[in-house]
């Protein structure tokens, strides 16, 4: 295989590993990264979900203690089963809603003044609970352990608003259980778990419509995608744990912010196709 389309492989999982988890939408930034290499095409989609499995991998791998214990501990542990019931409940809206809607979403809300609105409109959302937490900075729920039902319904209906192009899962479910009186940290550890049953779903329902773009012959490519998406994701998602815990959002937000006006500038140059 062409070594230079294992870089640009190499450069999209990069890309889809450390903006996946940070409230930023990787979306959007995944198709500016394939407009920059000049990978368009429907096997460029393909490639992008291929690449987003590489991200929850990551995800899997850093919370695999976790997850094995709950597995493990599902029968008997109410703990467990607290924590096993509110991911479920937090993935189901989102999940309903994007198999009933997903293909009207992308047939019209996917133009470039709606991702780009989805970008600015969610910063200055996040500049919002950020100032409203500075106010306010005990939060009733400190870890995913004291997530109550109705919280995690709470996080999953605001979930929904991540179908809408930039507005970014991370930062829906981030910032509406911040909103919601989640700490920083619990808000961003509840949206890794929540991401894992969201995004393996979406994936495989989005490779199961698309199987016949898939090919041996891209394995090598959809090989280096993964697993640089892997390695990236596996950085990013440490880093943010650690960031969280002395730091704010508002640095996202403004570059949410910013983010937004280069996609209405490279729209109205014809630079970059924000269509899917």
């Amino acid at each position: 295989m062409d070594p230079m389309l294992l870089l640009k492989a190499a450069l999209m999982g990069v890309v889809e590993g450390l903006t996946e988890f940070i409230p930023v939408s990787s979306t959007g930034h995944l198709i500016l990264t394939a407009a920059l290499l000049d990978m368009p095409g429907e096997k460029t989609k393909v490639f992008e979900v291929v690449i987003q499995t590489g991200a929850i991998l990551a995800i899997v791998s850093l919370y695999l203690q976790r997850l094995l214990s709950t597995v493990v501990g599902l029968p008997r542990d109410a703990t467990a089963q607290r924590f096993t019931a509110n991911v479920l409940i937090g993935f189901f809206p989102a999940a309903l809603a994007g198999v009933l809607f997903i293909d009207v979403i992308k047939g019209v809300l996917f133009n470039p003044l709606v991702v780009a609105l989805g970008f600015i409109l969610g910063g200055f959302v996040m500049l919002w609970v950020e100032a409203r937490q500075a106010r306010q900075p005990s939060q009733r729920i400190d870890t995913v352990d004291a997530v109550g039902w109705r919280d995690a319904l709470a996080v999953g209906l605001v979930q929904c608003l991540a179908l809408v192009p930039g507005v970014s899962r991370s930062g829906a479910t981030i910032i509406g259980a911040m909103a919601f009186g989640f700490s920083r940290r619990a808000a961003t550890e509840f949206s890794f778990y929540l991401a894992i049953p969201m995004l393996f779903g979406a994936a495989a329902y989005d490779l199961y419509k698309q199987r016949e773009l898939l090919s041996w012959a891209d394995a090598p490519m959809f090989a280096v995608g993964l697993g640089v998406s892997w390695a990236a994701a596996w950085v990013c998602v440490r880093w943010l744990m650690r960031f969280v815990v002395s730091h704010t959002f508002v640095g996202f937000a403004w570059y949410r912010i910013a983010f937004g006006g280069l996609i209405l500038l490279t729209a109205a140059t014809g630079w970059v196709n924000w269509t899917p």
